[in-house]
């Protein structure tokens, strides 16, 4: 009897283990599409229908919303590689201003294209990363989006982004890399003041 009670304790400790992994796993993905379709309702109720002009306010409330999702200094970190352990902490926070303003602004270039209508297809979970796939619709055009996200104190946020299959922080790498060893990092930082109009 004894024996039997102990198998029916372990089973139930088992069945609890495999459990509360798996209810992990579906919060974070809950939590997730619930952020990104409030984001994606945010914006849109932002921008109004098509062919509504934009104001500066307008874009200004834009960049406050990008900047609540995603972590620019994650990516920034991405970018530089071993650079990032190589400079000052000031350097680095300096960096990760002008580097959010830069992606920033590419961002809000075209702002048609947060109009698109949205579709989820999958959500994945493996080491804390949430990678979210969605189809993005405009104009007839279908263009696969991937948001790779992190809980991060407490708040969900995007650590890279990849557009028709262009990932964000991994065309930052390529291209921060080569002129790091090209012309060095300050080479770098002064190139990415110019385009965020930093003197």
């Amino acid at each position: 009897m004894k024996r039997i009670a102990s198998i029916i304790v372990l089973c139930a400790a088992w069945i609890f283990a495999v459990s509360m992994p798996l209810q992990a796993l579906q919060n974070a993905e809950s939590e997730v599409r619930t952020m990104l379709e409030e984001r994606d309702q945010e914006i849109k109720e932002l921008l109004g229908p098509e062919g509504t002009e934009y104001t500066d306010e307008q874009r200004q409330e834009l960049m406050d919303i990008i900047n609540e999702v995603i972590d620019y200094r994650a990516m920034a970190r991405f970018a530089l590689q071993d650079t990032w352990d190589e400079i000052e902490p000031q350097t680095r926070d300096e960096f990760v201003d002008i580097f959010a303003r830069v992606v920033r602004d590419q961002s809000l270039n075209s702002l048609d294209i947060y109009r698109a209508d949205v579709h989820y297809e999958s959500f994945e979970v493996e080491n804390g990363i949430v990678t979210a796939r969605t189809i993005a619709t405009l104009e007839n055009v279908r263009t696969p989006v991937i948001y790779e996200m992190q809980k991060k104190e407490g708040e969900w946020v995007v650590i890279d982004m990849s557009i028709d299959n262009v990932s964000t922080a991994e065309s930052y790498r390529r291209s921060f890399q080569r002129t790091i060893n090209r012309r060095g990092f300050d080479a770098l930082f002064e190139n990415l003041k110019r385009r965020a109009g930093v003197s």
